[in-house]
This record gives C-alpha cells, structure tokens and sequence, in this order.
C-alpha cells in the first residue's frame, strides 16, 4: 500500500470556534502512531480534547509548540510512514482529519517485518507481563485518576498496548461507584446515603502551570492555555457587547419551604441534593418562551431567534469555567432539569465533557449564590445575547401586608441579576423578562407536589 506523509491539521472543535491552543503533545517526533491514538491535546474556548491521529504512522515533525494558538485548518505536526488512504481532506475540518500530502518513497521495511505493517513496541511486553507502554498515560487519564483517587497502576488497559484510556477510568469509577451504592441501600440512614459518591480528592488543577519566583518574595503563575483563553474570549465580550445589567428582588420563602419538605425524598430518589438551581432552571426556559429576544444570538446579518431553549449552566471546574448546554430545557420536567445539571455538572469536573454537551446554547444561567455571593454583574457568553444569575438566599426582615395592614415578616430573599446585549434588548423588555421569571419562583407553595 502507498505511504505519505500526512499532515495533521488544527480541527474544527465547535460551529462557532475558529482557534484551537496546543496544550500538550501527547507524542514526541519519532514515536510511533496508531490511527485514532489520542495525539495531542487541544484546549478552545468551548472545551478540552483530545485530538485523535488521523493515520497510523511515526510522528515526523511537531509545527505548533505547546502554549501556541493557531487557526483552525493550520497544519500542527506532519505523520511519516501513514497509509496514504487513511489520509482526508481538510475541508471538513472536524476533529482529527488531516490534508494529505503527496505520497513519499515507501520507506525501507525492518527486518523480518512485512511492507506497511506497523512494528510492535521494540521487545514487546516486559519481563512483569506488561506492555511497555502501560506507565504513559495522557493529561486527562491522570487528571481523572487524581481526582477521584484512583491508582491507575490497578487498571487493566484496554487501549493500544495495553495503555490506560479516559473509559477505563470511567468504568472504574462507574464500578466504585455501584459498590458504594450497594452498600448505601443497606443504610438506615439518609445521612449514609449522602455519603455514596466519592468525594474529589482535592488537587491543583491538571496541567495548572508552576509558580515563578519574582523578586520580593512574590510569585509569578504563567498562564495555561485554558486561563489563556478564557481571558482572551472576556476580553472580548467586553469589548464588542455594550452590555446592561438589572436586577430584581424575589421572595422565595414557599420555595424553599418546599424545598425543604421534599428534600429527604428527593434524595432518596435520586442519590442528590435538590438545589435552588432545577427552579431556577425551569422559571428561566417557562419566560424564554414568553419572550423569545432574550433566546437569541447576535449575528451580522441580524438577531436570530431560536424555536429551542438550549440552557447554558455555568460550572466551575479545576481547569475553569465552562458551560455545558441543557438541550430542549423547555420540554423537561423539574427533576428532569435536575438530573440533566447533575450530569453536565460531574462530567464538567470530571473533564469529560463531550463536544456535544457545550454546543449551541441560547442562553445561560449562572448560580454565583452557590458561592456565597449575593449581587453579580455576569459577563455575557457571546453570541447569546443575555445572561442571568441566581445569588445566595438569605432570610432577612421584609415589609409584608398583613390583615391589619404591614408588618415585618422574615422571608427568604434571592437576589436575580440579568446582563443584556443593549443592542438587542431594551431595559423594558429586561424588566419584564425578571418580573416573569419573579413570578414563577414566588408562585411554588410550599405544599405543591412535583415528584
């Protein structure tokens, strides 16, 4: 079979992403490649992925250093030795497809091996019956096993010559998982069963860059290409949306009443907390649908409308804020709302989002109360046009009517704060887009049933 040297080039990871930062090669010139063998790790402003080789062949020549950002569609390292015909065309420019050069001089075959065959690992497996590659693990493999505590050194891999892949962690954990649930359901006690999922062991983040000394005593902390690029995208944000921000006053008290008094069987239905954040979600996707200007995208050409409510939830992991996308939130019920943030919630701190899971949101929630916070101005996440933030909620003393006229009550107080894209939407529409979404959280009472 004809052999080429291939070019890799910088894939497309995301409708709306135009750049990619090499954030760590995961194979150096001259090793070995197999087709779809993770090959190097790329970061946008949407995600982290690892990109697969596009062919199996010897790693020639790394274009891009680490720490680079480059545009999509630019050739970032060069295979030798790869099948001609694994080989495709740029022009799709998805995840791992290469432009093909033109075929070299098929390369001398090493003794003993037959012509486009890959040679095996020089002596095989070792004398402790493992694979030579089995100590080699990629960037989000050891940030996975250093989260959750798992020593990779007990898995068995799956993967080419036996290396620990991202799905043999996830199965570990999965079957940790399961052995911890096992052992909740023979509990008494609720307070056991908070205890099923295994906790984080607290870590600096994966590939967080190290200190510098500075003069003075001070310390200088350079920039990994996530932070990198994530200040670049606020940057712009602020810089090109003339942005507003309002904000309303809601009284949550039969809310959280009602939170209060499912609460015990809501976690035993479901293995997790209820927060704040399912009402939330569900006040927000019920107004979207009242005023569909605020579940749009600014373009060049105009504002587009979107028919779907795709809810943005912004998470903070280790590696930073992302902001995976609740597809259809209009259509879920309340705990389907809370299983679905749940979800995103762990894979986002696990590092195992899906290109998939941070696509095509319309609009995004942002709960700063979970860190104590009680007013926020949020940063719109372009090309949506607004952003909405729930705060912490305090109990405090409020005016409220009474039968002989006011009184002092303690009630249950959230503050919610909205930026808009001013080009797009008008103070008016703001108010009463908050006023609608107040209404919905004032509306639960605290005996209503929903599970």
């Amino acid at each position: 079979m004809t052999q080429a040297t291939t070019q890799v080039i910088m894939p497309q990871l995301g409708e709306s992403v135009t750049e990619g930062t090499i954030a760590r090669w995961l194979k150096q010139p001259g090793e070995e490649v197999r087709r779809f063998e993770p090959l190097v790790e790329v970061v946008t402003d949407k995600v982290t992925a690892e990109v697969p080789a596009p062919a199996g062949g010897v790693l020639e020549a790394i274009l891009v250093p680490e720490g680079e950002t480059v545009r999509v569609g630019t050739p970032i390292a060069t295979l030798r030795g790869a099948e001609a015909t694994a080989a495709v065309s740029a022009a799709g420019g998805g995840p791992g497809e290469a432009a093909r050069a033109e075929p070299a001089p098929a390369a001398a075959p090493e003794a003993g091996a037959s012509p486009g065959t890959q040679a095996a690992p020089a002596g095989g497996e070792g004398a402790d019956g493992l694979h030579p590659w089995r100590g080699r693990y990629s960037p989000v493999v050891r940030r996975l096993a250093r989260e959750h505590g798992i020593d990779l050194d007990s898995l068995r891999g799956t993967g080419a010559h036996g290396r620990v892949t991202r799905e043999d962690v996830l199965a570990a954990l999965e079957r940790r998982k399961e052995e911890a649930t096992a052992g909740l359901r023979s509990e008494a006690t609720a307070g056991t069963e908070a205890q099923a999922a295994p906790a984080p062991v607290p870590q600096a983040p994966a590939a967080a860059p190290a200190a510098q000394a500075a003069p003075g005593g001070d310390r200088l902390v350079p920039l990994d290409p996530i932070r990198r690029t994530m200040a670049r995208r606020m940057v712009e944000a602020k810089q090109t949306i003339p942005h507003a921000w309002t904000m309303v006053e809601v009284d949550v008290t039969g809310l959280a009443r009602l939170r209060e008094r499912v609460q015990e069987e809501f976690r035993r239905r479901e293995g997790f907390e209820l927060t704040f954040l399912p009402f939330m979600l569900e006040a927000v996707a019920r107004a979207l649908g009242d005023f569909p200007m605020l579940n749009a995208t600014w373009t060049e050409e105009g504002v587009l409308l979107h028919q779907a409510v795709h809810l943005g939830i912004a998470v903070a992991a280790d590696s930073g804020l992302v902001v995976p996308v609740i597809r259809n939130a209009d259509a879920l019920s309340l705990v389907g709302l809370a299983r679905a943030a749940r979800q995103l919630a762990e894979k986002a701190r696990a590092g195992r989002l899906a290109l998939e899971d941070v696509q095509g949101g319309t609009f995004t929630v942002d709960n700063t109360g979970a860190t104590g916070s009680v007013l926020s101005y949020p940063i719109i996440n372009p090309p949506q046009v607004a952003i909405i933030t729930m705060e912490r909620v305090v109990k405090r003393p409020v005016v409220v009517e009474t039968a002989d006229g006011e009184g002092l009550a303690v009630r249950s107080m959230m503050n919610v704060c909205l930026s808009i894209d001013h080009r797009v939407i008008d103070g008016a529409l703001a108010g009463r887009f908050l006023a609608a979404v107040r209404r919905r959280l004032e509306g639960y009472r605290p005996e209503q049933e929903f599970l």
